[in-house]
């Protein structure tokens, strides 16, 4: 029922809110930053960047990336760094309904919740989401704006492409990454989004 409402309505609270209010929010102190913004008040360049960073074919997928899977499989079975294969579909089930804990029962629930997601939701408030409910900077950084307000002392439809691409290189360790050293990942990201033509 939650996922029928939050396709018109932001979540007021996610899992990996409360996740992160319980881990550090007595230790590290919980300076708790959310904004959720419309995608018509979020810089087109924020969802180009996140889009060619962290899931290339979001708008032809079904909430899965098979080919990316495949890929994260041999690499597994090979010994190799092993590499993610979660889509933002799958992402913002795990921050919304399951929290960032690693088990195979989380990873297990993860499935049908990103099914009924990829079922309920278009895929643009998919990624409207996403972009409101991602970690984006130390404990209580959550979601676009909050990300570009204290990365950047700017809102989130101010932001520019460098500076976008920058912020989407940070995704996937945002906790301990800074968009200020992000120069070398942040060049891969945009020449991702002009092959893609953005």
């Amino acid at each position: 029922m939650l996922t029928i409402a939050y396709r018109w309505v932001d979540p007021p609270v996610t899992a990996v809110h409360v996740q992160r209010w319980v881990e550090l929010g007595r230790t590290e102190g919980y300076d708790f930053r959310y904004a959720p913004r419309d995608l018509a008040a979020i810089s087109d360049h924020v969802e180009h960047a996140v889009v060619a960073a962290e899931d290339g074919r979001f708008y032809t997928h079904n909430g899965f990336d098979w080919t990316e899977i495949q890929k994260a499989y041999d690499e597994y079975r090979s010994g190799e760094r092993r590499r993610g294969a979660s889509t933002i579909s799958q992402q913002v089930a795990r921050n919304l309904f399951l929290g960032t804990w690693r088990s195979p029962i989380r990873k297990g629930l993860e499935i049908p919740f990103t099914a009924w997601l990829e079922f309920v939701l278009p895929k643009d408030r998919i990624l409207e989401l996403y972009l409101n409910i991602a970690e984006w900077g130390p404990a209580g950084i959550f979601g676009v704006e909050a990300a570009a307000q204290y990365h950047y002392n700017r809102s989130a439809a101010e932001v520019s492409r460098a500076q976008a691409a920058r912020l989407a290189a940070i995704l996937p360790s945002p906790r301990t990454r800074r968009p200020q050293e992000m120069h070398r990942y942040s060049g891969i990201i945009e020449r991702r989004m002009t092959q893609m033509g953005w």
